[in-house]
């Protein structure tokens, strides 16, 4: 059984078979999925998703990309809806500088702001970052008492280095299983088995051979078996292993 550890679920791809969808994964073979929101209203859909399906969870947060849209009392909000039983973790939150849609100023402030709530709630963060790497660890190395997760990992083992000695961990995408996939790959391998967590992040970032098409959870078997031939592992091994990761990270029992 396979835990989605960032699915998007509130996303308007899924909005003329969300419930289909989502009803299909516990025979599926996936038994947990955690819902990270991206603005105040994606924050309230996955809330009625959790609410909905026992094997759905929630994270809230307010995207890199919608930060513009924040305010002081955004943080109240996502505070208050914080206090679901179903909530998580705080996210997906972090940078955005490929494309900008908020300004960076405005990024950085916003994100800053929100790990403090997750400080303040003892709660872990799911992590975004794109073509913001140097910014983006100078903000969380500030928060080292966090636990977080780095989502959608891309990055150099260099840095995965820097995330790891933190104690926090890395989640990987179907990008791990594209032909020009290099550090992924690279960090997959070296990184220790005990900080590594699998996600579809879909709708997007379908592995191959589904690239291109609409993504979800059920193509979790596509990662854990390119993450196995790396690792020298099964399939069923990894999936195991991603299982307990992402059960402790989240505290679900």
């Amino acid at each position: 059984m396979y835990f989605d550890t960032h699915a998007h679920y509130d996303d308007e791809q899924f909005d003329l078979d969300r419930d289909e969808v989502l009803a299909s994964m516990p025979e599926s073979g996936v038994s947990l999925i955690v819902c990270p929101a991206s603005n105040l209203k994606s924050c309230r859909m996955v809330l009625d998703m959790a609410g909905k399906y026992p094997y759905v969870y929630a994270a809230v947060g307010v995207h890199p990309h919608d930060a513009k849209e924040m305010d002081d009392s955004s943080i109240d909000l996502i505070r208050d809806m914080a206090k679901n039983k179903k909530v998580v973790a705080i996210g997906e939150i972090g940078l955005d500088y490929h494309y900008n849609l908020s300004p960076r100023d405005i990024q950085k402030k916003r994100f800053y702001q929100q790990l403090e709530l997750a400080r303040e709630l003892d709660l872990p963060v799911i992590i975004h970052e794109r073509e913001a790497c140097q910014d983006c660890m100078e903000i969380i190395t500030q928060f080292k008492d966090l636990k977080g997760v780095v989502h959608c990992y891309s990055g150099s083992w260099e840095t995965a280095v820097q995330i790891l000695n933190m104690g926090w961990y890395i989640s990987f995408t179907g990008a791990v299983t594209f032909k020009n996939a290099k550090k992924a790959p690279e960090v997959v391998s070296k990184m220790p088995l005990d900080r590594l967590m699998l996600e579809t992040d879909s709708p997007y970032m379908a592995p191959v051979p589904l690239r291109g098409r609409r993504n979800d959870s059920r193509n979790l078997p596509y990662i854990a078996e390119t993450i196995a031939r790396l690792r020298g592992m099964t399939p069923r091994e990894v999936a195991a292993i991603t299982m307990e990761n992402g059960k402790k990270f989240f505290g679900i029992k």
